[in-house]
């Protein structure tokens, strides 16, 4: 039983799904708009989420981007587009499968353990990492970041950050790809969404930017993690 998030506008649809899925022994959690299902996974973390791209408040894809930038869990999209070039686009942009409506529950039904099997393929081949950069220790199995013996208080993406930049210490990472990896978003114009997490990261750890300890800017091409001098 896998713990579901349904993000679905139209009530007939959302009902035939959340009964199909709950049938098959889903604990099904249904909702009608993407602010709803961003509270929604803020506040209780599901297991995978099914995602409508015609959503009355937002359009899906948006509504992809923003739920990439606050978790990791499979988003499987379900909607009536089916050209090429919006499925390449929405892949790229962090869906982990696609299903042109209509279809059946038993369908859907596959299309979630099969996502679900891949992802826990992946969460095992993948050993939690302990990164050590001078006084920093940042644990990515723990999702916890300790320097010079304080924890940090960081928050979900923050840590994201700077486990990413702590994999790779000394090595500058542009804003694209920052983009790409930790918050899965491949287009670019976003650089007041790293500025800002980057501003209150160096304020945790008691730099700035002006006066970087361990956070260093190279300036037109990205930012990398270092021991102090």
């Amino acid at each position: 039983m896998a713990t579901v998030l349904l993000v679905e506008d139209d009530h007939v649809v959302r009902g035939a799904m959340l009964r199909s899925l709950t049938d098959r022994g889903h604990a099904v959690h249904a909702v009608g708009t993407a602010l709803d299902a961003l509270r929604r996974v803020a506040a209780e973390t599901p297991d995978l989420v099914v995602l409508d791209l015609g959503l009355p408040d937002l359009d899906g894809s948006d509504a992809l981007r923003m739920l990439r930038g606050i978790t990791d869990v499979p988003i499987i999209i379900a909607t009536a587009r089916d050209d090429e070039q919006s499925v390449v686009r929405l892949l790229r942009a962090g869906a982990d499968d696609y299903m042109v409506k209509p279809f059946t529950g038993a369908h859907l039904d596959a299309r979630i353990t099969t996502v679900l099997r891949r992802a826990g393929r992946a969460s095992r081949a993948v050993q939690p990492a302990v990164h050590t950069v001078g006084g920093l220790r940042v644990d990515v199995g723990e999702r916890s970041a300790v320097l010079d013996g304080e924890p940090l208080a960081l928050t979900r993406k923050e840590f994201d950050l700077l486990a990413y930049l702590a994999a790779r210490p000394g090595r500058v990472v542009s804003r694209r790809e920052l983009l790409e990896e930790v918050w899965r978003q491949p287009s670019v114009g976003e650089d007041q969404t790293i500025d800002v997490h980057l501003y209150w990261l160096r304020r945790k750890m008691g730099e700035s930017a002006a006066k970087p300890r361990y956070l260093r800017t190279v300036r037109g091409v990205g930012f990398r993690l270092v021991a102090p001098d």
